[in-house]
């Protein structure tokens, strides 16, 4: 019988050239957008990050990119009030989504966030996937679940990246992995692979590459 949702497999020696050779391009921070009409032109591939704050989405980015501030990581939940677009290349955008769930803002600019972001994400005809990160420490919270299901509503397919998958015992991964995977089965957007990353020891990244640059 075939899991549902099992982990990705590394990828083999030519599709992993072909990721490591799209992230070998420059990546350069082209904008931070408050509003749709700041969008820059939908002019290439787009894959966005969603992820509760300090998920550590900017620290992967950084390790997928092989740069050190491309992103900026913070401390201050919710620091990420905008979102912000990087070219790797001349034909893919990579998309820092605001970080949702404790954010230390006021209500009014917590709903703002999350109006920009429903909007972006249903309308944007150039957004291929989208990738949601768990923390491996907690699973799918229910903050997780709200952007689930939002992009189910959007008709967005994502992809369920675990992150600090170094900071958790391997009988505790497995137990975290089994709720994941309930989580995402009540989810029809949901590809049916999950991505295991640690940024701090590289875990992962090659094969997240690998997956991008096979959306283009």
């Amino acid at each position: 019988m075939q899991m549902t949702f099992p982990e990705a497999e590394t990828p083999d020696a030519p599709t992993a050239e072909a990721g490591r050779l799209l992230f070998a391009r420059e990546s350069e921070f082209v904008k931070g957008v408050v509003a749709m009409s700041g969008l820059p032109p939908a002019d290439r591939v787009e894959i966005c990050f969603a992820g509760r704050s300090n998920v550590g989405k900017s620290t992967l980015i950084n390790a997928l990119t092989g740069t050190k501030a491309l992103a900026r990581a913070s401390n201050m939940p919710g620091r990420t009030q905008e979102i912000n677009f990087f070219t790797q290349g001349p034909d893919l955008y990579l998309v820092d989504l605001p970080g949702y769930g404790f954010a230390n803002a006021p209500l009014p600019v917590v709903e703002k966030w999350q109006r920009l972001l429903k909007q972006y994400l249903s309308g944007r005809q150039t957004l291929r996937r989208a990738f949601v990160l768990i923390d491996a420490r907690h699973g799918v919270k229910p903050v997780d679940a709200e952007i689930l299901s939002l992009l189910d509503s959007a008709a967005v397919t994502f992809q369920c990246v675990l992150t600090k998958t170094d900071k958790v015992k391997a009988k505790d991964r497995d137990r975290v992995l089994a709720q994941v995977r309930t989580a995402l089965a009540k989810h029809p957007a949901a590809y049916p692979e999950i991505v295991l990353t640690s940024s701090e020891k590289g875990d992962g990244i090659a094969t997240l590459r690998a997956i991008i640059a096979g959306l283009i």
